[in-house]
């Protein structure tokens, strides 16, 4: 028998297959699917970083996020190894998921932050950010 969080992650594999399909099947070949959020729970926030995509969603536990983060190269479905991450984040927090690009070493950062109470997930631009008392 499968316990609650198994189904629960079965669940989302299956929504996360036909939002891959979805990404797989764009209008336009350079046209990918892009939602930065903020988003609520079990919402997926699809976006890229250097050449990567990321689809990530998370669950509000005890006032914190359990963050889900899938992490694929752009260049194609079938060579594609995605890798998936997974995190605990207070309210307020922030993980960085880091990419260089191919072309060059340049450092490109996706900054995930989780909201008041875990109201919410987004992706932060930390350039816009400043500091305070």
């Amino acid at each position: 028998m499968l316990s609650f969080s198994h189904r629960r992650f079965l669940t989302f594999a299956a929504a996360g297959a036909l939002v891959f399909t979805a990404v797989s099947v764009p209008t336009r070949a350079e046209e990918l699917l892009t939602h930065s959020g903020p988003v609520g729970p079990h919402e997926a926030i699809l976006t890229a970083v250097g050449s990567k995509r990321v689809i990530a969603f998370y669950e509000p536990n005890s006032g914190h996020c359990a963050v889900n983060a899938v992490v694929w190269e752009k260049t194609g479905a079938d060579t594609a190894r995605p890798l998936r991450v997974r995190m605990h984040l207070k309210p307020g927090q922030m993980v960085h998921i880091d990419s260089t690009s191919n072309e060059s070493l340049n450092l490109e950062s996706l900054n995930l932050r989780c909201g008041d109470n875990a109201a919410s997930l987004a992706v932060v631009d930390t350039s816009e950010l400043v500091a305070s008392d």
